[in-house]
């Protein structure tokens, strides 16, 4: 098979990849990309994006239910689940189309099948690409871009079935909803699905081994958070492991362990959602320079691996494993490879959202983190309860938290739980990158009525300057 050479191959087309290999070819380059699946990757087939709609129907059914507080009055509301999920589907299959065209769109040459490392031959990186087993393209390039994602953690004794024991992708397309549910984690995925399902009106139950749901926000944030779950009727067991399942026909019966004490339910489904793990198996890692560690490619900030000519990004590399951070970590690496100076990736300056109900959103540093490392901190809040356009929309649940250095008036961290935080919280993360200092924040002026008017309150209340609370 003769080689095919060009400036750039990109090994996976997710949010990572297709954006690397785009603002490659904007810079002139001549790219491969190649993708065993799905243009989009995980996050437009079968994560960001879908779980997104499906999490959009439940919570127009939520609303529907709950008509009688806007004057409205609605009788025998019903939904079909198979509605909503075909719905969800054909939102990612538009979004991956739309890859595919803007991959044609700015010319990079895309190869169907699995890209693997196979050595060098004149100064280039050689990869060879297969499909099923069988060649499909020997390719050369002097840099490589190793984007091969991610995949769901599998629990010992709680392997995915497809049936009893459900992946993410399974828990997406439900062929009939389930009475009750178990979910196993708490992080973004997990809760997101209990949100899901739970506003569908299944029995949802959520265990985490942690201390507290969602552990990576503030512990403010989290203790809200499970506050609201409760209230909403979410069962919820932190501190706790599931120490053995037992599938019958069509359930599944739990132990649950928590403070040496232990229960036993039985739900008709299982989520299992506890973190990932990388794609490392047959990309060519053998007899190379590449390091593994946890499963994960160690990259360093300008996301070179140590061996000539590899780069990898995304969930391949170490966390936040987020579609945004692998979209950004593909830009530094293309410019860095481009001869262009960039900028290392800076975690603390990397959003998180949990699209649950409420919202949570977050950028920087904890109020613990931020005292742990050694800041004297100051420290706003801002509820829901005393913002007008909050009352006007009937969303007076949630809080805005800010964290500030005492001493410079650095904006370290913020912290929020409330309708629409997933749009609000990039304010702070512009007003963060661009080190915007208290006194900046204070002086701008925030547009009335708005929810956005709760992070300027926010930032006063850190220095005994809030307004309406």
């Amino acid at each position: 098979m003769a080689e095919q050479n060009f400036d750039l191959i990109v090994v996976g087309g997710g949010p990572g990849g297709y954006v690397a290999a785009i603002r490659a070819a904007q810079l002139k380059m001549n790219v491969a990309l190649v993708e065993r699946e799905h243009l989009g990757g995980i996050c437009l087939n079968w994560g960001c994006i879908p779980t997104k709609a499906l999490l959009r129907t439940s919570e127009i059914n939520h609303l529907l239910h709950h008509l009688d507080a806007y004057g409205f009055k609605a009788e025998n509301v019903s939904f079909d689940i198979a509605k909503i999920v075909d719905r969800s589907r054909k939102v990612a299959n538009q979004l991956s189309g739309g890859v595919k065209h803007l991959l044609k769109k700015n010319k990079v040459t895309v190869f169907d099948g699995a890209g693997k490392l196979d050595g060098v031959a004149g100064g280039n990186r050689k990869i060879k690409v297969e499909k099923d087993g069988k060649p499909v393209a020997d390719l050369t390039a002097k840099n490589v871009i190793l984007a091969t994602g991610a995949r769901a953690r599998q629990a010992p004794g709680m392997e995915g079935d497809g049936k009893l024991i459900w992946t993410y992708k399974d828990a997406m397309v439900p062929k009939e909803l389930p009475k009750s549910l178990l979910v196993v984690g708490s992080g973004a995925i997990g809760i997101e699905f209990a949100s899901f399902y739970h506003n569908l009106g299944v029995d949802v139950t959520v265990v985490e081994m942690m201390d507290r749901v969602l552990p990576v926000e503030d512990e403010e944030i989290s203790a809200l958070a499970r506050k609201s779950f409760e209230k909403q009727g979410l069962k919820i067991r932190t501190s706790a492991t599931v120490k053995d399942v037992k599938k019958a026909a069509n359930s599944v019966t739990a132990t649950i362990e928590t403070g040496g004490k232990t229960e036993s339910i039985t739900v008709d489904r299982v989520i299992v959602a506890i973190g990932i793990v990388g794609n490392i198996e047959n990309i060519g890692l053998e007899g190379t320079k590449i390091k593994v560690e946890k499963t994960h490619v160690v990259a360093d900030e300008h996301l070179f691996t140590g061996e000539p000519g590899v780069y990898a990004i995304g969930d391949l590399v170490g966390p936040p494993w987020l579609a945004h951070k692998a979209s950004h970590e593909g830009i530094i690496a293309v410019e860095t490879i481009a001869g262009l100076k960039t900028h290392a990736m800076d975690v603390t300056n990397i959003p998180g959202c949990t699209y649950c109900m409420p919202q949570v959103a977050s950028v920087g540093l904890t109020e613990a983190k931020a005292k742990a490392a050694g800041h004297e901190v100051k420290v706003g809040r801002f509820p829901y309860i005393g913002n007008g356009k909050a009352i006007a929309m009937g969303e007076t649940e949630g809080m805005i938290k800010t964290v500030f250095d005492a001493k410079t008036g650095e904006l370290l961290g913020a912290h929020m739980i409330g309708a629409e935080v997933t749009e609000l919280i990039q304010g702070y993360v512009v007003a963060k990158n661009l080190e915007t200092t208290e006194a900046q924040l204070m002086e701008t002026i925030f547009a009335h009525p708005t929810l956005s008017e709760m992070m300027h309150e926010s930032v006063l209340d850190a220095y005994g300057r809030a307004i309406h609370f």
